[in-house]
């Protein structure tokens, strides 16, 4: 979902898709006059991928030694995108984020392959070339587990923005990755629809009532998806990337998840905001150092005296 990352409006107004100023008049309008109406509309836009993420997957050229293939998750069928062979070789599972596409991650291609991964990589349900109209966060979660088990348990996982908050969800006894790196992770789907709540004018006595009609849609309680509630139980080394400067995901939210996960550490940007980040040539470098076993980034101790601090 959208508001789980960046409010969905706020991508759609920088894309000039329409003016920001009669959504929100109309959402408010509405709130006041048909909520029911209004909560429809507003799940409506949350849960529908920017029809850039086709475009930009269209555009993208990848080398000759990717193998497009595809898998059907429940029912839909799931771009794949792989080099070389998961199966005889460790390999690295690449995981977008909102309104992304597998395809975003051509800059990491070269190294990790040189330093001898497979690599996979796909599209969520209504990204990229998968089919689907509409996207969900446990639909994120159940398409990285389920592409995960397919090529088995990986190496690695990479994972940007909502992706991240999908790939550390998904690790459990079905599959898991060996280590972690999430770039500007979503951590809280509960703050995350507030944001968007309030950049659309929804009005704020409806916010209950949004997160019923999520729920109703997915058989899931938004609350069960902050992720704080689940870090404890995860083992794995993890290197945090977030950027202070993220507009999109605040920095808090990666700091969250190194101060709930015992094996992780928080590496923190500045200047790169929520998308650069995922490329920047330092980015990369420090997770190739990370996965050579450098020390990287900074422990971060939580205490119950910070916002988040017991789960």
């Amino acid at each position: 979902m959208t508001a789980y990352a960046t409010p969905a409006v706020q991508q759609h107004h920088r894309h000039g898709a329409f003016k920001i100023g009669a959504v929100r008049a109309g959402f408010a309008l509405a709130s006041r006059l048909v909520p029911t109406r209004a909560v429809n509309q507003a799940v409506r836009l949350f849960v529908t991928p920017f029809a850039s993420s086709r475009t930009r997957a269209q555009r993208a050229q990848p080398d000759a030694a990717m193998q497009r293939g595809e898998l059907t998750i429940h029912g839909r069928r799931i771009a794949t995108y792989v080099w070389g062979d998961p199966s005889r070789q460790p390999y690295v599972l690449l995981v977008h984020g909102w309104s992304s596409f597998g395809l975003r991650y051509l800059p990491w291609v070269d190294s990790l392959r040189k330093m001898g991964y497979a690599l996979v990589s796909f599209d969520q349900p209504g990204h990229g070339n998968s089919e689907g109209r509409f996207c969900t966060l446990p639909d994120f979660i159940d398409t990285v587990r389920e592409v995960g088990r397919h090529f088995g348990d990986a190496a690695l996982t990479v994972a940007h923005s909502l992706g991240g908050a999908a790939a550390a969800l998904a690790q459990g006894e079905a599959w898991h990755a060996q280590k972690l790196i999430l770039i500007a992770p979503a951590a809280d789907p509960v703050d995350a629809t507030r944001r968007f709540s309030r950049f659309v004018r929804l009005g704020q006595h409806l916010f209950g009532r949004l997160h019923e009609s999520l729920q109703s849609m997915t058989g899931v309680n938004i609350h069960d998806l902050q992720v704080h509630r689940h870090l404890h139980s995860l083992g794995q080394p993890a290197l945090i990337v977030h950027d202070v400067d993220d507009r999109d995901v605040p920095w808090s939210e990666g700091e969250r998840y190194a101060r709930h996960w015992s094996g992780a550490r928080l590496l923190s940007t500045q200047g790169l905001g929520h998308h650069r980040v995922l490329d920047a040539p330092e980015v990369i470098e420090a997770s190739l150092a990370f996965l050579r076993g450098d020390l990287v980034g900074e422990r971060v101790v939580s205490s119950p005296n910070l916002p988040f601090g017991d789960s």
